[in-house]
């Protein structure tokens, strides 16, 4: 569980029926909003014990302990200023994206030198390379929230599978006829999708090293692709301007979402699996219902194309960039625009939340990142020194290490 960029780990035994910890997330979703420095734990978390009979008196004590981390964690300082740690030379040839594992402590680059490489986040040291494509390796992901996988996507059709620790190749996955440039693990850890050039997305039993079933629907290349957090339902996005919302267990197609009026960039689903956000070459951005596939809301007001969307942890925001060189934040509720991050000189290709949800970072063409107030708009930090485009960044769960990514051929390290 994860909230407000603390990951709570639930053990097998402390669930009761397997619902223990589903509670507990909901209970924090819940109270998070109320919970401020000067809150009494233990009253919270007896009056979360009236109106919950599961949170019996053999877990409160656990409970309370959560909501006291969850309440320091509200309590940090919000004023933290980045400075850089490390440059990278990464590849010998351009870089193609850059992600991390789940606790940060390891990061991976995919480059046009058709390799993947590990780092170790606090030394900035490469661990190993991950060797074997034949093209490009544009598509890459740890299987967070455990880390212990890594999967790379290229254009030579294929897809690996990799031990972070060893890597070794556990698998390689045959079968697109075209560029792999998408993929990700579902949160299960056990089923991995990439989505390809050919118009189709497929689905990978990540043990057995095999295909479970083929995702065709698309009249176009699927560029986007994202599992909901319970693993049952996969949506994918295409240049044919829809989504496609697929039935995991099935591979059967459940809603087209249908009104865009140009390619697809981006789709995503929130934290709690009932909404579903789609940014699109037409300049919109647009909410769905993600069990039954109904349009929502548009989201208008930027005037060139979006390439990219997202949620914050909570689902309540949603954060878009676009090619005119600005990103706004939307309240996913009340679907109205609450800010306006205006200042960069390019397009903005990346957009994210910091886990708190306080924060907005953006990535652009203008070679610097930007760190922005995620309610106001305000421009909180510039990250410069990247002497190209700026194509990817991220936080770390714990929202206190940036990397970013750059044409420059080069990762920075932000502490």
């Amino acid at each position: 569980l994860e909230l407000s960029g603390l990951i709570l780990w639930i053990k097998p035994n402390e669930m009761k029926s397997g619902m223990f910890g589903f509670l507990v997330f909901c209970v924090f979703v819940f109270f998070f909003f109320f919970l401020i420095i000067s809150t009494d734990v233990i009253a919270l978390v007896e009056e979360i014990q009236k109106r919950e009979p599961l949170i019996t008196v053999s877990c409160k004590e656990h409970v309370i302990h959560l909501v006291r981390r969850l309440q320091e964690k509200l309590g940090e300082k919000k004023d933290h200023k980045f400075y850089l740690f490390k440059v990278l030379r990464t590849h010998i040839l351009p870089l193609t994206n850059v992600a991390f594992n789940k606790s940060g402590s390891r990061f991976i680059t995919g480059s046009y030198d058709r390799t993947c490489k590990v780092w170790d986040t606090a030394s900035g040291e490469e661990l190993r390379t991950l060797e074997g494509h034949r093209n490009v390796v544009y598509a890459i992901a740890f299987n967070n929230p455990y880390g212990d996988k890594i999967a790379t996507g290229s254009f030579d059709k294929t897809c690996k599978l990799w031990s972070t620790e060893t890597g070794k190749c556990y698998h390689t996955f045959r079968g697109h006829s075209a560029e792999i440039v998408c993929l990700s693990f579902n949160l299960q850890s056990t089923l991995l999708a990439t989505g390809s050039m050919d118009t189709t997305a497929k689905l990978w039993d990540i043990e057995k090293g095999e295909e479970i079933v083929t995702l065709s629907g698309h009249s176009a290349e699927i560029i986007a692709l994202s599992f909901n957090t319970t693993g049952d339902r996969i949506i994918t996005g295409s240049f044919d301007h829809r989504v496609a919302v697929w039935d995991v267990d099935t591979g059967r197609m459940l809603h087209t979402l249908m009104g865009h009026r140009g390619e697809i960039s981006s789709a995503q689903f929130n934290w709690d699996c009932s909404l579903i956000v789609t940014g699109s070459m037409d300049k919109t951005c647009m909410l769905w219902n993600a069990m039954t596939g109904t349009h929502i809301a548009t989201l208008i007001g930027h005037s060139d194309e979006i390439l990219d969307v997202c949620f914050d942890y909570a689902g309540q925001r949603i954060a878009t960039a676009s090619a005119d060189g600005s990103a706004r934040v939307y309240d996913a509720e009340t679907r109205k625009c609450i800010a306006k991050l205006e200042g960069h000189g390019g397009e903005i290709s990346k957009v994210c939340f910091n886990p708190k949800g306080n924060c907005v970072l953006t990535a652009s063409s203008d070679k610097t990142a930007r760190l922005w107030d995620a309610a106001t708009g305000h421009c909180l930090q510039i990250l410069e020194g990247h002497t190209d485009e700026i194509f990817s960044c991220a936080f770390n769960y714990k929202g206190d290490i940036i990397i970013t990514g750059s044409k420059d051929n080069t990762c920075r390290i932000w502490h």
